[in-house]
């Protein structure tokens, strides 16, 4: 089973880098935003779709810069192969949703999303000077941050 994700590099005025960090299943991941693609969907249109889910965010989708290109098995089921695909997200309005300073800092409503659904999320930047593949949890996330470090 394939398990298609899609992510966005969305980078600050400043030159941060956003992230999010989320509590699923017990784990704690720092990763960028997006997630999977429906039946249906296109992947700019799927990323479109999870920065308005997930942060109320309208984004224009830019360049490609990375798709998977090796086996990468899922962390979450071992019967699905993840492919993951990047793209550069540029934001077309302010950021609505709070931001946080520090990793996974977490209110009292995503703390009830938690209970409820088992996974909640925050956002944060991440200064460009602190940013690297050890910023970021996932396998697939490193590459990507490495990449955008060496541009």
């Amino acid at each position: 089973m394939f398990n298609v994700r899609v992510y966005g590099i969305l980078i600050g005025e400043n030159k941060q880098v956003l992230v999010s960090d989320e509590l699923i299943r017990g784990g704690y991941y720092t990763k960028f935003p997006g997630g999977g693609l429906e039946f249906g969907e296109g992947t700019r249109d799927c990323l479109k779709r999870e920065f308005k889910e997930e942060m109320d965010l309208d984004v224009r989708v830019g360049d490609h810069l990375y798709t998977t290109d090796y086996f990468q098995m899922s962390a979450f089921n071992s019967e699905h192969q993840i492919i993951s695909i990047y793209y550069f997200a540029h934001a077309l309005e302010p950021i609505k949703v709070p931001l946080r300073g520090k990793p996974f800092e977490f209110d009292e409503q995503q703390m009830a999303v938690y209970k409820e659904k088992g996974e909640t999320e925050t956002f944060r930047f991440i200064d460009w000077n602190d940013f690297s593949e050890e910023a970021v949890s996932l396998p697939i996330d490193k590459i990507v941050a490495k990449m955008i470090k060496s541009m």
